[in-house]
């Protein structure tokens, strides 16, 4: 049984990929048609491929590993943060820091400030520090949180990235790739799907679309550390959705 239907992907436009001027000639096995001048993913190969990154992450985490999830995008924020959160994993969701991960040791550093500022507004020392000092405090605090607070309990290098956008996040891939860190990510029609060890053909821009992915991740993290598999009966829309009826779907229709 699948994880995800393809009703759901449908309904969060999960096929609208880019304008054809925008595009990645190696994406090309993953789109099913061209609309408008948008290219159409064929969603019946995202379906399977969610499978395999869910059973992927599912098994990092049966095996006690880590995940670090990452979307600096404006709309992967929000899910990033928020199903990081949910499956007890680790997230960059701001501008990706070079190296976070192959600089490691310079990172907890700041780290290791951010909760020392920390401590100090919850022992009460800022409230015998002047309101200068104090104000000081707490524009680097927002600024160390903003960027490290989604790693700042991260014990080690992750077992597994989980990435929204690897164009924009090419930093962050290039670290994983250097660490031979494995990557898991949404992966648009302007992509490079060979840089990435699971690739989930999907519209990485749309906001349903990345919080849909992005949760079927976390879910697979969650039911991974509980020894537990979480497949959905299949929707009835897929038993009788052909390509050709996803084509008709899609006539007329703008991408999000």
């Amino acid at each position: 049984m699948a994880v995800i239907s393809m009703k759901q992907l449908l309904e969060a436009g999960v096929h609208f990929g880019h304008q054809t001027r925008r595009w990645n000639p190696k994406m090309k096995r993953y789109i099913f048609t061209e609309r408008n001048g948008i290219y159409i993913i064929d969603l019946q190969k995202t379906v399977k491929l969610v499978d395999d990154a869910y059973n992927y992450m599912h098994e990092v985490a049966e095996n006690g590993g880590i995940a670090l999830f990452v979307g600096t995008k404006k709309q992967a924020q929000d899910a990033v943060k928020d199903e990081a959160i949910r499956s007890g994993q680790y997230y960059v969701n701001h501008r990706w820091l070079g190296g976070t991960l192959t600089n490691w040791d310079t990172i907890q550093t700041r780290i290791k400030r951010l909760k020392k500022i920390k401590e100090m507004q919850e022992d009460g020392t800022f409230e015998v520090l002047p309101k200068k000092e104090v104000g000081i405090l707490l524009k680097e605090l927002d600024k160390l949180e903003k960027y490290l607070g989604g790693i700042k309990d991260m014990p080690r290098i992750p077992d597994v990235m989980f990435i929204v956008d690897p164009r924009k996040e090419r930093i962050a891939v290039q670290e994983a790739h250097k660490l031979n860190i494995p990557i898991v990510a949404m992966v648009d029609t302007n992509c490079d799907p060979d840089e990435i060890d699971v690739v989930i053909p999907s519209n990485d821009d749309a906001i349903r679309a990345v919080k849909l992915i992005v949760a079927k991740m976390a879910d697979a993290f969650i039911e991974g550390n509980q020894g537990e598999d979480v497949a959905v009966d299949v929707e009835d829309l897929d038993k009788d959705t052909s390509l050709e009826d996803i084509e008709k779907l899609v006539e007329g229709d703008n991408a999000e």
